[in-house]
C-alpha cells in the first residue's frame, strides 16, 4: 500500500459518508464530502505519477472508486428528484458496464486499459455537469446530456484500446 492507494481507499470510505449526509438532509456537507473525494482523486493520480507509484491495484481501484462515488451521487440526485430518470439510467448503464467489464476482464487475466486523458476529461465534465444539477442551475440537464453522450464515446474508445492491447498480447 502506497500513498496513492491509501487515498483511493479513503475515497471508497467517503461514499457511505456522502450518502449518510445527503439522506439526512445535510446536502451542503454531502457536497463537501463529494468535493473532497474529487480532490483526493486528483491528488492520488498526481502523487502516483510524480513518485512513480502507479500500481496495478491502483489502476483497478481508482476508476472503481470514481464510478462508485458517481453512482452514489446519481442515486441521491435521482431520489431527490433533481435528476431525470432516463439520464440516471444512461449514466448507470455506462458506469456499471465499465465496472463489470473491467472486473470480468481482470479475472479472465486480460490486460486492462489505464485511465487516459479522455477518461479524466470525462470525469471532470461529469463532475461539472452533476454539480450544475446538484445546485439546480439553469441548463444543467441539457449540459448533463452532452456529457452523457461524450462519456459513451469515451467508453467506446476504451473498448477499442482494450481490444488492441489484448490482441497484441495474444500475438
Amino acid at each position: 500500500m502506497n500513498v496513492p492507494n491509501v487515498l483511493t481507499a479513503f475515497r471508497l470510505v467517503l461514499i457511505p459518508v456522502y450518502l449518510a449526509l445527503f439522506f439526512t438532509g445535510q446536502r451542503y456537507a454531502a457536497f463537501a464530502v463529494w468535493l473532497l473525494a474529487g480532490l483526493t482523486d486528483i491528488l492520488d493520480g498526481y502523487i502516483a505519477r510524480k513518485r512513480n507509484q502507479v500500481t496495478y491495484v491502483g489502476m483497478l481501484l481508482d476508476p472503481l472508486a470514481d464510478k462508485l462515488m458517481m453512482i452514489a451521487v446519481i442515486l441521491s440526485l435521482l431520489w431527490s428528484g433533481d435528476l431525470p430518470l432516463v439520464a440516471a439510467i444512461a449514466m448507470f448503464i455506462r458506469d456499471a458496464g465499465m465496472i463489470v467489464g473491467s472486473l470480468v476482464f481482470h479475472f479472465r487475466g486480460k490486460k486492462t486499459v489505464p485511465a487516459n486523458m479522455m477518461g479524466k476529461l470525462t470525469t471532470v465534465l461529469y463532475y461539472a455537469a452533476i454539480v450544475s444539477v446538484y445546485f439546480q442551475w439553469e441548463y444543467a440537464v441539457p449540459c448533463l446530456w452532452a456529457v452523457i453522450i461524450f462519456s459513451f464515446i469515451t467508453s467506446l474508445q476504451y473498448v477499442f484500446q482494450f481490444v488492441r492491447i489484448n490482441r497484441q498480447v495474444e500475438m
